[in-house]
């Protein structure tokens, strides 16, 4: 299956150029190339897009957001990858603005309408200095989860510590967990698309209502079911 083709997609919420996050980037992608799959970053800090606004209809409407900006050119690149990992720095105890800002709106504003990232490989990076990588982690997995995405299992989540330029390199173990974790976000991707050659169809539910929308007949199980 090695020659079945897989891209992934970086998205990395760090603003500063050269650091820490762009640095353990430069080594997924390198891990990726050895095992013959494409690894590029999106970073958020080239891009122009604005915060949610004030117009208070996100949970109404019924079409994408009309704010003209770089949303629409991000969300395309994701919808093209066959796997995304989101690379978040930690920054005053939580996670780095401009991610937060891009889940916020790419969710609300974009994602939940269709739920394009359905069945697509998902993965998480978190670096920072030393404190609250978890609860970080978790806010990505938990969006992952909410686009429906598939999160591979890879040992150790992959935490690195890193505050000062370069410090990332001696974290060691939490190299090594980036490493297994984009190994294993391959071989899913190719496991995937290996079975859709075979069979032309998928084995995977993808369910077309939305959860903001559902309507209980859908839920076919009628509550005296269960008494």
């Amino acid at each position: 299956m090695e020659s079945i083709s897989v891209e992934l997609l970086a998205i990395c919420g760090s603003t500063r150029a050269g650091g820490n996050t762009d640095q353990m980037l430069q080594f997924a992608a390198e891990v990726a190339r050895l095992k013959g799959a494409s690894l590029k970053t999106l970073n958020l800090r080239d891009y122009n897009f604005a915060p949610s606004s004030t117009c208070g209809d996100c949970n109404y409407r019924e079409t994408p957001c009309e704010l003209t900006d770089d949303m629409a050119l991000i969300i395309e690149q994701m919808r093209r990858a066959d796997g995304i990992i989101y690379a978040v720095p930690v920054h005053g105890f939580g996670m780095g603005h401009l991610m937060q800002m891009f889940i916020e709106r790419s969710g609300v504003c974009f994602l939940r309408f269709d739920r394009p990232l359905t069945n697509k490989v998902g993965g998480a990076v978190i670096i920072g200095r030393r404190y609250n990588h978890s609860n970080v982690h978790s806010q990505i997995v938990s969006n992952l989860l909410l686009n429906r995405m598939i999160i591979v299992g890879s040992g150790f989540p992959a935490v690195l510590h890193g505050g000062r330029p370069n410090e990332v390199w001696d974290d060691l173990e939490g190299l090594d967990s980036a490493r297994r974790m984009v190994n294993r976000m391959i071989d899913m991707v190719r496991t995937i698309k290996h079975y859709l050659q075979l069979t032309d169809r998928s084995f995977l539910t993808y369910e077309e209502a939305n959860e903001r929308t559902l309507d209980k007949d859908q839920l076919f199980l009628s509550r005296e079911q269960f008494i």
